[in-house]
């Protein structure tokens, strides 16, 4: 086939294929045009009171402990304490053999008796050579020995009885009483063990436990929020914020405590900073070292703005977006500021406010600036913690 031939037909072929896109891109555009407007459901915001709440990880530590050691050295003769009972302050817990201390107690109170003796006989006589120094009957210095010598026994009294006072502690000593009242745990001696005067080795330990103190680790950047929140005057902290707990079974603890402090540093491993609550613990219920969710009552937010989550989209640089319906039918983008999740929702701190009309189903069928119609209009829940 000659060239001559073959352009006619290419040039065909080519405007035959033109016509049929042309054709096609009018029928896509016509059925475009005569798409009907997308049904969708939305939900219309309205600002309401949200209670915040913070659920942590939590221990339990008792509200005083106390490591019971001897004050003297000896023999431990009895103990005299059910190990696990409940324990009163003041209460004798161990026996050491007194028989030493008794001793030196005796011969303190002999050496007192001896230096009252010297007392009286020195006096004696510095009130004789006070009588005759006034007659000239001795010299000076006869009368200054024998004044010196009474105030060395009055001294020499001050001694004794010190001495004595320190022999009589040492005794009371060898009764170890409980320094607290609580619960107290193993004996970790026996009678006959041997044991010395402010050893390393406890002999046992006390714990209070009613009530108990919670310490709550919380991240220092989730309190720093917490408090600009409050100088902001962003909610309406409580004086003291509640706390409840939920124990390691998954029940929830019967009663509530308080937030007593926050510790001045953060820990520089993990960032986070320990806050504690006290708890009542009258069943005791509650033990030294259990772990615990503890629920924080930060505060109310009096108008907050709450949108669902299943409307709130994230792009890939991290920002939160919705679609809401406008007054003529259609869609509009919102670029959102949120902050925590409360019970299905974002808090929106921005973008979103009373009134508006955001899109929670059909998302999948819009795009902005597209009429769509509302299929459905939903209550909006009420929510009052996360």
């Amino acid at each position: 086939m000659t060239f001559s031939l073959r352009m006619p037909l290419l040039m065909t072929l080519l405007g035959a294929l033109l016509l049929s896109g042309c054709e096609q891109q009018a029928e896509t555009q016509s059925s475009t045009q005569k798409r009907p407007p997308a049904a969708v459901n939305v939900m219309t915001l309205a600002p309401q009171a949200v209670t915040l709440t913070s659920s942590l990880p939590a221990r339990t530590v008792a509200y005083r402990k106390a490591d019971v050691r001897p004050q003297v050295s000896g023999i431990i003769e009895k103990r005299l304490f059910e190990e696990g009972s409940q324990i009163e302050a003041g209460q004798q817990l161990y026996q050491i053999d007194p028989a030493l201390f008794e001793a030196e107690l005796a011969n303190a109170r002999a050496e007192l008796a001896r230096a009252e003796a010297a007392l009286k006989t020195a006096e004696a006589r510095k009130s004789r050579y006070q009588n005759l120094l006034d007659d000239n009957a001795i010299s000076r210095q006869e009368y200054d020995d024998a004044l010196a010598t009474f105030q060395q026994a009055e001294a020499e009294i001050q001694v004794r009885r010190a001495m004595l006072k320190t022999a009589q502690t040492n005794l009371d000593y060898t009764r170890v009483n409980a320094p607290i009242s609580g619960r107290i745990g193993k004996s970790n001696v026996t009678e006959g063990a041997l044991v010395t005067a402010q050893q390393s080795e406890v002999l046992a330990t006390l714990h209070q436990l009613d009530p108990i103190y919670i310490d709550i680790s919380q991240p220092s950047r989730a309190l720093l929020d917490l408090r600009k929140k409050v100088i902001d005057r962003e909610i309406n902290q409580q004086s003291a914020p509640t706390v409840t707990l939920t124990l390691e079974d998954g029940s929830v603890y019967p009663h509530k405590g308080k937030l007593q402090f926050a510790e001045v540093d953060v820990d520089p491993s993990t960032g986070d900073v320990v806050l504690r609550a006290i708890m009542p613990n009258p069943d005791q219920l509650l033990l030294p070292g259990m772990f615990v969710r503890a629920e924080i009552t930060e505060g109310q937010i009096d108008a907050a703005i709450l949108a669902p989550q299943k409307a709130v989209s994230f792009n890939r640089e991290g920002k939160a977006t919705a679609f809401v319906v406008t007054q003529n039918n259609k869609v509009a983008s919102r670029e959102l500021n949120v902050g925590r999740a409360i019970d299905g929702h974002w808090l929106v701190k921005s973008g979103l406010s009373d009134g508006d009309q955001v899109i929670v189903a059909g998302l999948q069928k819009i795009a902005p600036g597209a009429r769509v119609n509302i299929d459905q209009q939903l209550e909006q829940t009420r929510v009052g913690g996360d």
